[in-house]
């Protein structure tokens, strides 16, 4: 696949300068880029690798010169991280889903299956379920029971959506995603260790065996429109109502979101966070990497957490937040400032005894 200069910049709505007719196939770093490559060196700091890889035409800062950098041709972007995503989306090739049915695929004579969709071999497609028109179903996908795809959607391999899951349009899903299993809710007939220690902040009373009775999920999950799903993630479906993800989210790998959550639009979920069963989690929220939300809180709007943050109660809109607990950004700053100064300051309070203890020999 190839593109000239001047269709990419076309498709970023960018100035370009030039040779715009030369043609491209790939994006790569400056010093890597070859004559075929689209060198990407959004900023100044990246000039010194054009000169060590040997590509053409690049995509620069504003007002550089180009020509002074060994370029045929160029583009010009304000916003790096913006550029890359147009850049990105003109050069993927796709994941090569042949156009049609597979004849492996094991359709249900009752699904609907939407115009010019695709579905790859070995995938399996549920009783009642709707696909959507233009669908891109990869390899051993499986599509439960009555579940709805939207329009657009690209369901890459390995990937599970279970019975009566709700999706939208222009979904994405990675590799090896469940979406509906069932929520991890348990009980046993008498009063538990857990609820004791949560009603008495950890005393513990005369301990008994005690057996774990399987809740069943009886809800499931409803998906709005834009969402993306990283690999390995997994959605449970709720116990009663659904569990719920708003328009516009965008969900990293090995992210854990448990039965009944609701997830609001255009949040950010990033790698290895969780969200506990019975949480709300406002719209365009952030949770860096390894975040946790405790069960049954409320995080609102635009909440934003560094990696490794717990979240164990309310947090209000527009807080920024880290660490453990869930502390305002700049008060985690102190409170580390000081612990990094304790071995000091034990240390002064020994000498400070010392001095004493010899005063008062004296």
């Amino acid at each position: 696949m190839t593109h000239t200069i001047a269709e990419i910049a076309a498709a970023l709505g960018a100035p370009a300068e030039g040779a715009t007719d030369i043609v491209v196939r790939r994006a790569a770093e400056p010093a890597e880029a070859g004559p075929e490559d689209l060198a990407l060196a959004m900023d100044p700091r990246y000039a010194e690798g054009l000169a060590k890889g040997k590509a053409r035409a690049a995509v620069l800062w504003p007002g550089a010169d180009w020509q002074a950098l060994g370029l045929e041709a160029a583009i010009f972007v304000p916003r790096a991280r913006l550029a890359m995503a147009g850049v990105s989306r003109v050069l993927d090739e796709g994941p090569g889903i042949v156009q049609g049915i597979h004849p492996s695929a094991i359709i249900d004579p009752s699904a609907e299956i939407g115009e010019k969709a695709s579905i790859g071999p070995l995938s399996v497609i549920g009783k009642g379920a709707r696909i959507g028109r233009h669908a891109r179903i990869a390899a051993q996908v499986f599509i439960g029971a009555d579940a709805v795809i939207g329009d657009d959607a690209l369901i890459l391999a390995g990937a599970r959506i279970m019975q009566r899951v709700t999706i939208g349009d222009r979904f994405v899903c990675q590799p090896g995603a469940v979406i509906g299993a069932d929520g991890f809710s348990f009980v046993t007939p008498e009063k538990s260790g857990v609820e004791e220690a949560r009603e008495t902040l950890g005393r513990r009373g005369e301990i008994k065996q005690q057996n774990w009775t399987r809740i069943h999920s009886l809800g499931t999950v409803e998906i709005g429109d834009d969402v993306e799903i990283g690999a390995n993630t997994t959605i449970d479906r709720g116990t009663i109502r659904a569990t719920r993800i708003g328009s516009g989210t965008k969900i990293d790998n090995l992210v854990q979101i448990g039965h009944n959550v609701e997830v609001g639009r255009d949040c950010l979920l990033c790698g290895q966070s969780g969200i506990a069963g019975s949480a709300r989690v406002g719209n365009r929220v952030v949770l860096a990497g390894k975040c946790g939300v405790n069960d049954h809180i409320f995080v609102g709007d635009d909440v934003v957490a560094g990696g490794g943050t717990l979240i164990i109660s309310n947090v209000p809109a527009g807080r920024v937040v880290l660490g453990y607990p869930a502390l305002k950004m700049e008060a985690q700053v102190e409170v580390w400032k000081h612990l990094r100064r304790l071995g000091r300051l034990v240390r002064d309070v020994a000498e400070m005894k010392e001095l004493l203890a010899k005063r008062g020999r004296d």
